[in-house]
């Protein structure tokens, strides 16, 4: 029977969804988890769920040898060592779209109470004082918000910005068609120097590691904010502290942070504690009902398909082969170096076991080779143990 553990407090909609494909032996664990705490809940696993909290490294993987596919029940995957899951023939899968209605919302939520100041008015009145200025605060109609990253949140918070009457810029490293009346800029630091309000939605990575720096805080404008619902380190933390200290940045809202608490026990530190003007939120974006429902259903859907049918389609890591249905005798998923003569000495092995291949898919991504195949017969354990003995063999499961 196929194991599936899902960590973190995945949504019930997942569960609900794996169980409706057929499969029954799912275990939850309400945390995450690390260490031999970790392999052991996942030493017979067939699939594994997991939030941003638990880190599966390369040391962790290659301790797993029954796991057979990683689902990320979020947009990002940098807690998953992919080059190893790679490597050992297992293809990771994510919710890219799933919760990018919530996470814009809260941007533009954001926006809003920075330019009119509402973190501090409400930190003033909560202290008994009544502060009724209106000096600083600002309408958000007309004025510029600047999208780093116009990928699918980003497109989706400019839509948004607009329908309250903002204009929106962005700057992309990569040609993107502009939706509604947005416009690219040719450079990040003229995004920087035009904008009123910048908002990151860019990967994590080297490549974008304090991609916002000292020199590019120092061109906003005084009276601009920053926003930051991508990934900790895409902000030099230290540098965005002391411009909000020495009143050169209006303010900031931060959803991500370079380090972050593993869990609610633990204590959050950063320097922009206590800072009126900057709203600091858990990693919450993409919390909402409605997005974690989607999410649960969506990665959950990856997975049975994979477990099933061997589909790969939109895996982050992984030759992608698009859903069939299986309506054949038996299915081989067999996972390969990219090499020559693997196909050749494999259908050789089939034709050699007298079965017929109906239907053959094969797909390659780097050192990778990923085939599905049908046969019109039953597998014998001979055959299995002759095709998981091939020196190019990486995995090879029976459907």
């Amino acid at each position: 029977m196929t194991k599936i553990v899902l960590l973190e407090k995945i949504h019930a909609s997942a569960v609900a969804h794996l169980q409706s494909q057929g499969f029954a032996d799912i275990v939850q664990i309400p945390r995450a988890l690390s260490g031999t705490e970790l392999t052991d809940a996942l030493s017979d696993a067939d699939a594994v769920g997991i939030r941003s909290n638990t880190h599966l490294s390369g040391e962790t993987l290659n301790g797993l040898s029954h796991l057979r596919t990683i689902g990320c029940f979020c947009i990002g995957t940098n807690q998953v060592d992919l080059t190893a899951a790679t490597t050992l023939g297992i293809p990771v899968f994510n919710a890219p779209f799933s919760n990018t209605r919530s996470v814009a919302e809260l941007v533009i939520a954001q926006a809003i109470l920075l330019l009119r100041r509402i973190p501090e008015k409400n930190v003033r009145t909560h202290r008994g004082l009544w502060d009724k200025s209106a000096q600083g605060a600002y309408e958000v109609r007309n004025k510029v918000l600047g999208i780093v990253g116009y990928g699918n949140i980003g497109a989706q918070v400019g839509i948004l910005a607009e329908s309250v009457g903002m204009r929106v810029c962005y700057y992309d490293p990569e040609s993107k068609l502009p939706l509604g009346n947005a416009r690219p800029l040719p450079t990040l630091d003229a995004l920087m120097e035009q904008a009123d309000v910048v908002t990151l939605h860019v990967p994590g990575g080297a490549a974008t590691e304090n991609l916002i720096t000292q020199e590019r805080i120092a061109l906003m404008k005084s009276s601009a904010v920053l926003i930051n619902a991508a990934r900790g380190k895409v902000v030099d933390i230290d540098a965005l502290n002391r411009a909000l200290r020495d009143k050169k940045l209006a303010g900031a809202a931060l959803d991500v942070y370079p380090a972050e608490p593993r869990s609610e026990k633990e204590e959050f530190i950063s320097p922009l504690r206590g800072l009126e003007n900057v709203i600091l939120t858990p990693h919450i974006g993409g919390s909402t009902e409605e997005a974690q429902d989607n999410i649960g259903r969506e990665v959950a859907d990856k997975l049975a398909r994979f477990l099933k049918a061997g589909t790969t389609r939109s895996a982050v890591n992984f030759p992608e082969i698009a859903h069939v249905e299986k309506e054949v005798k038996s299915r081989i998923l067999h996972v390969h170096r990219n090499e020559p003569g693997v196909i050749a000495r494999m259908n050789a092995d089939f034709a050699a076991s007298g079965l017929n291949i109906v239907a053959q898919q094969l797909q390659t991504r780097g050192a990778i080779g990923y085939a599905i195949t049908d046969v019109d017969d039953a597998i014998s354990a001979d055959l299995m143990t002759t095709l998981c003995s091939e020196p190019a063999t990486i995995r090879c499961h029976l459907v």
